[in-house]
């Protein structure tokens, strides 16, 4: 079971349309109204565990301010009103459609920043800062933004998505720090770190299947009677993500060292989907979510692939990372 869960985890970009496919035969082929009720405890085993291993206390380190004000310059002044703009260009009669794009770009960071990070071999510790401050400033920032940028097409309930954004992130915030305090005390921070903090991420990756496959039963007649509505996502998705990895990309080569800048691309580039997803599904109607999670779901295959790639080429990009001190070279 554990390898099953680990083997989709690091599989998104199939088991993600994997999820989306049976979930548009199921909604085909039932009545997919009563699975609404899935919404919030499925929601919930996606937040919950991604929080057990949030470290608040990173925010408190110091030494790298420069690319951390840097990192949410871009994700709060540059990337929303980006993903607004290809929103208006592509989805101009599709304003919900437009939500989602632009509620994807509000919740920079996730646990695959950090994950991104140091598979390019950047620097970790920049990268669980941007990842811990990310969440916090866009979870504030999320209703604000989509009040002011897309209130005029759409009835954006504030008071709704404040009250649905303390119960789906700061309460799982709080709780998984809770649990991993208790988890340190009770078998050790050595055993903790070696034997359960990785196993948190696969659980979250099953609440995020729980909830495409819900939004896809929901909106499944509407899918099946215009096929092509999912085709119709991929290139602005393609062109948001593209034009993020080339703004971070000339920014961290300009102004940053090479693993301050890797950091500083997977910390601006990786959107919290997760949180989009649980937001546009219990914030909003069921007609509603259901069609503004449509491109969020889609945009998990797009950040996936996107995001494995630029790791094959960050070295050529910043150069080869320096040798460990101690380590012989030939």
């Amino acid at each position: 079971m554990w390898k099953l869960l680990q083997f989709i985890q690091k599989n998104l970009v199939w088991s993600v349309p994997a999820c989306m496919l049976a979930g548009i035969v199921v909604g085909t082929l039932i009545d997919p109204a009563p699975l609404k009720a899935l919404i919030i405890p499925l929601t919930f085993l996606m937040v919950y565990p991604m929080m057990v291993n949030l470290q608040l206390q990173e925010v408190l380190a110091g030494g790298d301010a420069k690319v951390q004000v840097v990192t949410q310059l871009i994700n709060f002044a540059v990337v929303p009103f980006f993903a607004f703009g290809m929103g208006q260009l592509f989805f101009a009669d599709q304003p919900l459609v437009a939500l989602g794009l632009l509620l994807a770009s509000l919740l920079p960071t996730s646990g695959m920043t950090i994950s991104w990070t140091g598979f390019a071999k950047g620097n970790v510790g920049a990268a669980v800062k941007m990842t811990v401050v990310g969440l916090i400033l866009g979870s504030v920032a999320t209703p604000f933004y989509a009040k002011g940028l897309m209130g005029a097409v759409v009835d954006i309930p504030l008071g709704d998505i404040f009250r649905q954004i303390i119960v789906i992130v700061f309460l799982p915030m709080v709780l998984g720090f809770v649990t991993r305090v208790a988890l340190i005390r009770a078998v050790g921070a050595d055993k903790y770190h070696k034997n359960l903090k990785q196993k948190f991420p696969a659980f979250s990756t099953l609440g995020v299947l729980g909830v495409v496959f819900v939004a896809m039963a929901l909106k499944a007649k509407d899918i099946v009677g215009n096929p092509t509505i999912l085709l119709s996502f991929l290139l602005p998705l393609a062109l948001l993500y593209g034009g993020n990895f080339l703004l971070s990309t000339l920014v961290g080569k300009l102004f940053f060292q090479r693993n301050d800048a890797i950091a500083l691309v997977y910390g601006t580039v990786m959107r919290n989907l997760s949180i989009a997803l649980a937001i546009a599904m219990t914030s909003f109607g069921r007609e509603q979510g259901s069609e503004i999670a449509l491109i969020i779901a889609m945009a998990y295959i797009i950040q996936v692939q996107a995001a494995a790639w630029y790791v094959r080429f960050s070295d050529r990009i910043f150069g080869a990372p320096a040798p460990a001190l101690g380590s012989k070279t030939t």
